[in-house]
């Protein structure tokens, strides 16, 4: 897929199934995710990859145990639901910022630059023929999950990677017109 292509016709994939990217393919997006902007080039960024059965159903219980501690008297349905959400692809990719004190590099740079890092797979993986939906939630922002990845106070979830093979047609979208976004100063 061409560039041009990639950047125009890019979407979100909310339905994934088998397989997931691996091997050269998964390499590839690991490789993209860190070329991107780095600031000081602190590579601010960490990523766990969680994929088959047994390590999505970790985060599953990552997500249901992060559920009690929100709400102890959540209903028995929410609490099942939050554990499956993994379940939703074939693999998950939870994306860190782990930042550091720097006079020139504010922590919200290198926040930004671990969303490129999520950005930058999403689009390697639709370039290699793969679907993938980046999500956030309250469970990025929780700090039993943020505890169970053993993040730093100032360290942050930018977001979950959900990657797979995409198993519906997008919808088509209609065009955004730049006019509406963009002016001159």
């Amino acid at each position: 897929m061409d560039a041009l292509t990639l950047l125009t016709t890019r979407y979100s994939s909310p339905r994934l199934t088998e397989p997931a990217p691996g091997g050269e393919a998964l390499e590839l997006i690991k490789r993209a995710a860190l070329q991107v902007p780095d600031h000081g080039a602190l590579r601010p960024w960490r990523f766990v990859i969680a994929e088959g059965r047994e390590a999505l159903s970790r985060l599953g219980d990552i997500f249901a145990e992060a559920a009690i501690e929100e709400d102890p008297s959540i209903s028995v349905e929410l609490h099942e639901r939050a554990r499956q959400l993994p379940l939703r692809a074939p693999m998950v990719i939870t994306c860190i910022a782990k930042v550091t004190e720097h006079p020139k590099v504010p922590i919200a740079e290198q926040v930004q630059s671990a969303a490129c890092a999520v950005m930058a797979m999403q689009q390697m993986a639709f370039a290699l023929g793969f679907g993938g939906v980046w999500r956030t939630g309250a469970y990025a922002q929780q700090d039993y999950v943020k505890q169970a990845f053993n993040l730093a106070a100032d360290d942050e979830i930018v977001g979950f990677l959900y990657l797979g093979t995409s198993s519906s047609t997008p919808s088509q979208k209609a065009a955004l017109d730049p006019s509406l976004y963009f002016s001159q100063f």
